[in-house]
């Protein structure tokens, strides 16, 4: 017999204000626990020295990660200048320094090349696969490796403020796979000063925003109890990007049972979007003529 699940079919989202000193899935762990939750997942890894919003999806809104994951999100950091260090962050070792330091001029020349489409070379200490293993991992071997440029969108990158000579505070607005060391590493590298992030905060994440997040101290709080499940959010917020189609009373039966079904509403074909049933969404699908095709339906 296989073994039975222990845990609530709790749905939606909580959005948690990460502290630095934790990773990703910690964090998630930790929300499972308190919820008592069956499935947790979260929207975008955080690095464990960085800080800010991490959505963490329970249930039924897991089915909702990959629109949050590829919505725009809001990074402020500050670059600090004349040392490159292995991992690209105040964490790791300074393999080289310069004493050169950039004027404000010089800064913000240098972000142009920054902005719009551009392509990234992953940090040495990422997720990214190489050859089925973790770039982190190979590069706590000693392994220097040769990754691929990634590209990635960049909305905005702006000067926040500049607080001595040796730091620049900046905010970037990226799409998805953004590393923000690496923009700090190559950043200093056009400026020929080196750089490294000494601090990251992610504001927002798609309709997340940090100020709203549940801090670690109030999950462990309010861990088991009422409190916290009144903080959880609609699993809709994941489909915010997306166009809504309220279904027909037959339609929804038939989406419900992963068929097509009628709806109301007009889109261009293949359209991606989500159908309602009273407010809440049932499925996920591609319009045609009519009817939504599912590719994912909602358990309500």
């Amino acid at each position: 017999m296989g073994r039975t699940k222990k845990g609530r079919a709790v749905s939606g989202w909580l959005v948690v204000d990460k502290p630095a000193g934790l990773t990703s899935t910690a964090v998630v762990n930790k929300v499972k626990w308190a919820l008592s939750a069956l499935k947790a997942g979260h929207a975008g890894t955080l690095d464990p020295d960085a800080t800010g919003v991490l959505a963490v999806a329970l249930g039924e809104a897991t089915k909702t990660i990959p629109y949050i994951t590829d919505a725009l999100k809001c990074y402020r950091f500050r670059v600090a200048f004349g040392a490159a260090t292995d991992t690209d962050d105040a964490s790791g070792q300074v393999i080289a320094t310069s004493p050169l330091r950039p004027t404000d001029a010089q800064v913000e020349a240098a972000l142009g090349a920054f902005r719009g489409q551009i392509n990234q070379v992953p940090p040495q200490y990422s997720a990214v696969k190489v050859d089925g293993e973790r770039a982190y991992d190979l590069a706590r071997e000693g392994e220097q490796m040769d990754l691929a440029p990634r590209p990635l969108w960049v909305d905005s990158l702006t000067v926040l403020g500049r607080p001595d000579p040796d730091h620049v505070d900046l905010e970037m607005v990226c799409g998805k796979g953004g590393y923000v060391r690496s923009v700090a590493r190559d950043l200093g590298a056009a400026l020929g000063c080196l750089g490294h992030v000494a601090w990251l905060r992610r504001a927002w994440s798609g309709p997340f925003r940090a100020d709203d997040g549940v801090t670690l101290d109030q999950i462990d709080a309010e861990a088991k109890t009422d409190a916290l499940d009144a903080r959880l959010l609609p699993l809709e917020l994941g489909l915010q990007g997306l166009p809504e189609f309220p279904a027909t009373p037959e339609g929804a039966a038939r989406l419900q049972n992963g068929n097509p079904g009628q709806v109301i509403g007009h889109a261009d074909w293949g359209t991606e979007g989500w159908a309602s049933l009273q407010g809440q969404a049932i499925a996920v699908g591609h319009y045609r003529g009519g009817e939504l095709h599912p590719t994912r339906v909602f358990n309500r």
